[in-house]
């Protein structure tokens, strides 16, 4: 067995080698959790799912840690908007991504730290750069502690970008040596919340962005470990600062980095500006939660994946045809087989989770068993059953699997589904409160054109799927 990923640092496919043989630790990145999840943010840690799933399946023990940012500027923006404390903001959106992921089969992590829960590691990290001189306090009381980028010249070896091409680093640039430095700690300002600022040797604060990662890695998976994850935007700056600054406190840190594409909307990127942000609430009303998964899976991880108008039907009429192979091979009394994936679609998989053509391999599968099924061979559209239930297995699509019985997982996508349009109605709410109906109506008609339907009443607004 050789397992080969996608390295960004080496910009070349390499030989999963794990720093513990038989075991893989996996970190990714997971969300800042401000506002409500959208496909992106679901598509990203899918792709991991998915990883994950076909390393156990390869028989290796993995650990997979996917934290949660709940404390950066982003946060402490939303929250006053959305008329609460930026610790209740957080944590109601962390509840939204977790019930998102949940509807589509992803996989729980083995852990998922918060990051206001490791402070205390974060502050330990800064101080271990400070004493190798790679970071400063501050000159002008503010609290803030940065990163040296002069001071580490392997900066930009992640991205292979050159000194003039570095963007500033976050941060005061009154208070640094140089814009490109970034903030390793961040000074409690007065308009902040007291709740927001935690003691610190250089004063009352909070961590940096990228500091968070770094401890959290540290604290789960060592110093040293296999894969370090996240989506392609993320490579410059998040991870491109969490390699310089974990290096240099001296751990060697991630062996292999890989990035998932992005998700482009009948080919333009999502933006707030375009309006063309979809909701993880969209599709699951859109659809049932198997076709979601499905058509977030189908691309390349590594690839651009396109939501067009015809993505959705098309995910339903292939897990049709699984379906429709699978019954009729159990109808016709096709005989058991041992379940087995075959060997090129296990080779698609090695090869960098080729999932497009391990999706080949099954349809392939499907239509010799429905061959073998018209002539009357049931023994050999057995063994296609076993094969299309194993390989349906490893990617978490089949049909049959009583998870996605009557289209919705026994695990909770009616609580995800509900979660997330109550989530939408309440921003209604608050649209309306504030008289800007253009914002409410945009609401609604981002939720009709889901399928689902919002009635006002005296009690509050109800939704139903198709006015049902």
């Amino acid at each position: 067995m050789t397992v080969r990923l996608y390295d960004a640092r080496s910009q070349a496919l390499r030989e999963l080698e794990p720093v513990v043989p038989g075991r893989v630790g996996i970190y990714v990145c997971g969300p800042t959790v401000q506002s409500s999840p959208h496909i992106g943010h679901i598509r990203s840690a899918l792709s991991y799912d998915v990883l994950r799933r076909w390393l156990e399946h390869r028989g290796l023990q993995v650990t997979l840690i996917r934290n949660v940012t709940d404390i950066d500027d982003k946060i402490l923006d939303a929250a006053p908007r959305a008329g609460r404390e930026w610790w209740a903001q957080a944590y109601r959106v962390e509840l939204e991504f977790s019930a998102a992921y949940r509807a589509i089969g992803i996989q729980e992590p083995t852990y998922e730290p918060r990051a206001t829960g490791h402070i205390g590691g974060m502050i330990d990290l800064i101080r271990r750069l400070i004493d190798a001189g790679h970071a400063y306090p501050a000159p002008d009381g503010s609290g803030d502690v940065y990163f040296d980028v002069s001071s580490w010249p392997d900066y930009g070896v992640l991205t292979h970008q050159t000194a003039d091409a570095f963007v500033p680093g976050d941060g005061e640039d009154r208070a640094k040596r140089s814009p490109r430095d970034f903030a390793l700690w961040k000074g409690h300002k007065p308009i902040e919340p007291e709740t927001a600022a935690w003691p610190s040797p250089w004063g009352a604060g909070r961590p940096g962005w990228h500091i968070e990662c770094s401890a959290m890695a540290e604290r789960y998976l060592g110093r040293e470990f296999d894969i370090h994850g996240g989506g392609l935007d993320l490579r410059f700056p998040h991870h491109e600062n969490e390699l310089a600054q974990s290096v240099a406190s001296g751990s060697p840190f991630a062996r292999l980095w890989v990035h998932n594409g992005l998700v482009t909307v009948a080919g333009q990127k999502m933006s707030k500006s375009l309006g063309n942000s979809v909701f993880a609430a969209d599709l699951l009303g859109a659809a049932r939660p198997l076709v979601v998964r499905y058509a977030l899976e189908a691309a390349h991880y590594r690839s651009d994946l396109d939501l067009h108008d015809g993505a959705l039907v098309e995910a339903e009429e292939a897990l049709s045809r699984i379906e429709r192979f699978e019954r009729r091979a159990i109808d016709a009394g096709a005989p058991a087989a041992a379940a087995f994936v075959p060997d090129v679609f296990a080779a698609a998989l090695d090869d960098d989770l080729g999932v497009p053509q391990a999706l080949a391999v099954l349809h392939e599968t499907i239509r010799r068993g429905n061959q073998a099924l018209d002539a009357g061979e049931l023994t050999v559209a057995g063994d296609a059953l076993a094969a299309v239930r194993a390989m349906t297995g490893v990617l978490g699509i089949d049909p049959l699997d009583p998870a996605w019985a009557a289209g919705a997982r026994d695990d909770g996508s009616g609580a995800a589904l509900d979660a997330l349009v109550q989530r939408l109605i309440e921003e209604r709410q608050t649209a309306r409160g504030s008289r800007d109906w253009a914002a409410a109506d945009r609401v609604r008609d981002e939720l009709a054109a889901a399928g689902i339907v919002l009635t006002d009443t005296g009690d509050g607004t109800r939704w139903s799927i198709d006015g049902r």
